[in-house]
């Protein structure tokens, strides 16, 4: 296995080719999808994204069987991975010599949140924090930039800075017929 910086070249020439591909058809744009079903007598959610599974569960004293990470784990997870994917992308981009990667995400969650006397604490995962810890020789200065880059471009990071509107349907499957509402 090889080095970082091993990697980092990889990953520059496959952003580079991967932008001259897009630049030859601008008006493309790349649907993404997943799929979750809550599994019989377990509960546990069964998320299906392209030809991967990956399970969530609740922990024992919430009826779970502790078989995976809760939802708002998984978004800290989800929001620890984009970074790091984001920082290799950058520093592969500007060429920046990294050693090692890592990204700590922690938030809190009151299990109260939204009941009487509680609505003034957030139902979802707040006071979210994250540590970039690199490893590098690189400056001061060009580390401060390329933390500045991942933050502007992060797709995860800026959809929970700046939320999108998410529109839902309900869908009622009976024996008979489906109907949508």
């Amino acid at each position: 296995m090889g080095t970082l910086n091993e990697y980092l070249k990889q990953k520059r020439e496959a952003l580079l080719a991967r932008r001259v591909q897009a630049e030859k058809q601008p008006d493309q744009v790349n649907s993404i999808s997943a799929k979750v079903r809550a599994s019989g007598r377990s509960g546990v959610r069964e998320i299906r994204i392209r030809d991967f599974q990956v399970i969530s569960d609740s922990p024992p004293d919430f009826a779970g069987y502790n078989l995976g990470p809760s939802s708002p784990e998984l978004q800290l997870g989800v929001l620890g991975s984009c970074l790091t994917h984001i920082a290799l992308i950058q520093a592969a981009e500007r060429q920046v010599s990294l050693h090692s990667l890592e990204v700590e995400v922690t938030g809190e969650m009151h299990p109260l949140a939204g009941r009487p006397g509680y609505e003034h604490i957030p139902i979802y995962p707040h006071n979210i924090h994250y540590k970039l810890i690199i490893g590098s020789e690189e400056s001061e200065e060009t580390l401060l930039a390329l933390h500045h880059a991942i933050e502007q471009v992060c797709p995860i990071f800026n959809l929970l800075r700046n939320p999108q509107q998410i529109e839902g349907q309900l869908v009622v499957s009976r024996l008979s017929s489906e109907t949508v509402l």
